[in-house]
């Protein structure tokens, strides 16, 4: 069998559902109504905003207010590196800003972590600026690029983050900047919202000198008045739910994954792996965004899943071991090889072009262009015949 992922339409997830068992149920219906049988190291994956929605691990405004001013003091807060999203950030900064009197918010140019851009790279190449070190204001920005808007939404991102602030009562002030220590001239304690560089940018605005410096994680990564929270992530992976509430991350993502993955052995006899996946980790070459907002790729996947893929290239064989082969004797070849190959094939030079990514990435991936963010109703995902190659 060659790689098939199939999405599996569900019935749309409640607070309070089981999600372990619609999963299960949705899978072996489909099996039964589609003529599909389930086989060994079949992959079942469903998607976290489901299981999170089935676990009530939402959170209003109000709890990220009160979360912010605990941590934060309540007065200047700083802000480095957010995302550019109405769905990713928009609500979180509500929440900020609500539990402060002034909210400084330094944006990444051209772009943020993910490829949002603010302005045209080559804009920027023509305008004379140092994007290493120059820290532009509002006024000096505009000056330079005018009012550009984000290609996709339309949106004039700076505008609409200090309108948000303001709408929340507190002062707004947004300066763009690439060094992350740039926030210290105007904030001592300051929350650090990128998400894949975080460690490195809390690191350095630490190093010089600020009074306070967390990340998002550190924000709802404990219940705040009852409220959702994601132990190890924090804020990092929410969206918006509706204007006054964001969905978290799920806390437990790995304990669906198993329990998937337990009944469905127990339901057909096979060994069948499960994961719960997020954001595909791919890039848009024509958007130039990288659909990688959540923290992970997957927050919760059976041990089956650990590690990286560990495969020859069909076509260095074919060109270089094999070049004088053809036909059956070829195939031949080659399938030998496969059988024979080590354990650990890093640093041959037959793997040259497989570039290995962790399997969660990959399956997640896969999952995600096949499930869709819109309205193709399939938060769950079967992928067959993944670990199989040319020999078998």
């Amino acid at each position: 069998m060659a790689t098939i992922s199939r999405g599996i339409k569900a019935p749309i997830i409640r607070e309070g559902d089981d999600i372990v068992s619609i999963v299960c149920d949705c899978v072996l219906s489909a099996s039964k109504e589609q003529g599909f049988t389930l086989r060994d190291r079949d992959v079942v994956a469903v998607t976290e905003a489901v299981v999170a929605r089935a676990a009530g691990n939402y959170a209003t405004i109000d709890a990220i207010a009160e979360d912010v001013r605990r941590k934060l003091g309540g007065n200047t807060v700083g802000l480095v590196f957010p995302i550019l999203s109405r769905n990713r950030f928009a609500i979180c900064l509500r929440g900020i800003a609500r539990g402060a009197r002034k909210v400084v918010v330094q944006l990444g140019y051209p772009s943020d972590e993910v490829g949002n851009h603010l302005v045209d790279i080559d804009a920027l190449d023509d305008s004379g600026i140092d994007p290493y070190k120059d820290v532009l204001s509002v006024a000096e920005f505009r000056r330079h690029f005018g009012t550009p808007l984000h290609p996709f939404t339309g949106v004039d991102y700076i505008s609409y983050y200090t309108q948000l602030i303001e709408e929340e009562g507190a002062e707004a002030e947004i300066i763009l900047a690439n060094r992350p220590e740039a926030i210290l001239a105007y904030a001592d304690k300051v929350l650090c919202c990128d998400t894949h560089t975080r460690f490195r940018t809390q690191r350095r605005i630490l190093a010089a000198g600020a009074d306070v410096c967390l990340t998002l994680c550190d924000i709802l990564n404990a219940p705040v008045n009852g409220s959702g929270y994601n132990e190890k992530y924090g804020l990092l992976g929410s969206n918006k739910a509706t204007e006054g509430v964001v969905k978290l991350f799920p806390n437990n993502a790995q304990e669906v994954a198993e329990a998937i993955s337990a009944r469905l052995c127990a339901a057909t006899g096979k060994r069948i792996e499960a994961m719960v996946y997020g954001d595909g980790a791919f890039k848009d070459p024509v958007g130039k965004i990288w659909e990688l907002a959540d923290p992970v790729v997957s927050p919760g996947f059976t041990d089956g899943l650990n590690g990286l893929p560990n495969e020859l290239k069909l076509k260095y064989l074919a060109d270089n071991d094999f070049a004088n082969l053809k036909g059956d004797e070829l195939r031949s070849a080659i399938e030998n090889a496969i059988r024979k190959k080590d354990a650990d094939l890093k640093g041959s030079m037959a793997t040259q072009g497989t570039t290995p990514r962790r399997l969660t990435d990959l399956l997640g991936s896969l999952c995600d262009l096949t499930s869709g963010s819109g309205d193709k109703g399939t938060p769950i995902v079967l992928v067959q015949g993944y670990f199989e190659n040319y020999a078998d």
